[in-house]
């Protein structure tokens, strides 16, 4: 009864930890392809081999269903994926969905038209693939109309955090406000569109300003899961080891994901 989680490397823990927490009976098996991480600076192509053969590797590992913890693969990789890629009976979810649903007040499910909503300036900071896609812009025209959405490719962060370098990671992401801030002074949400970014999730507000609404997407990704597997109970899979798999070295990662989530965690070899 396992269900997968797929990152290009560290960054989908924090979806990890927020999914265990709210379905702790749930065995999760963990993808992270450390060796080819970060996926914000690759094209779409390399994203979309890449993301297929992690994901392949969740499906022998008896997992039915997976979410793509990785923003730059749910942006380059997910569509193609859905529209010919994915075995019958298997299933793939990306992170953005939940997040522009609680952004516009949707329920999940909720397919009517697009319509007007309160938030009308919307700051969106993720990897320069993700905002190369515009994979967020289009997904909210669905949901949402006269949104106006300022794009910040965020250089530079993902590899701070996952070198543990928490100060350069501080600095860039005050840089990339001041930068976003000058093309949109007031922004009412700002999306953090890559899930390395909710390590960095004070720091944003900081720099924003208290009157801007941070969006974060662990716990709401975690809540939809809920949701989902509520409605479709059959997708979880036969799995039943929960596991932490990497294309890099297992013991390197290992003692990074320990510091990630301040618990050991301990990887394999995928």
């Amino acid at each position: 009864m396992a269900v997968g989680v797929f990152d290009s490397g560290l960054g989908g823990l924090t979806v990890l930890d927020a999914v265990t927490r709210r379905l702790p009976d749930v065995p999760f098996v963990y993808f992270g392809d450390n060796a080819h991480a970060p996926y914000g600076v690759r094209d779409a192509e390399d994203v979309y081999r890449l993301t297929t053969a992690g994901v392949t590797r969740l499906f022998e590992a008896g997992c039915d269903l997976v979410i793509l913890a990785c923003n730059t693969a749910s942006a380059a990789a997910l569509r193609r994926m859905q529209e010919g890629w994915i075995p019958e009976g298997k299933r793939v979810l990306g992170v953005f969905v939940p997040l522009i649903e609680a952004l516009t007040e949707r329920q999940w499910g909720d397919n009517s038209p697009p319509r007007e909503v309160a938030v009308k300036h919307v700051a969106l900071f993720a990897t320069p693939a993700t905002v190369a896609s515009r994979a967020f812009q289009r997904e909210l025209a669905f949901r949402a109309i006269g949104v106006d959405v300022e794009a910040q490719p965020c250089g530079g962060v993902v590899d701070a955090i996952e070198a543990g370098d928490e100060m350069l990671a501080e600095a860039l992401v005050r840089s990339h406000v001041e930068a976003l801030k000058r093309r949109m002074p007031h922004p009412q949400a700002a999306i953090l569109g890559c899930t390395h970014y909710p390590l960095m999730e004070q720091t944003f507000q900081d720099a924003l300003g208290a009157d801007v609404s941070v969006y974060s997407q662990a716990n709401l990704v975690a809540e939809s899961l809920a949701d989902y597997l509520a409605r479709r109970p059959e997708m979880i899979g036969p799995g039943t080891e929960r596991m932490f798999l990497t294309t890099g070295d297992p013991a390197a990662v290992s003692d990074k994901a320990t510091q990630f989530l301040r618990r050991r965690i301990e990887f394999r070899a995928a």
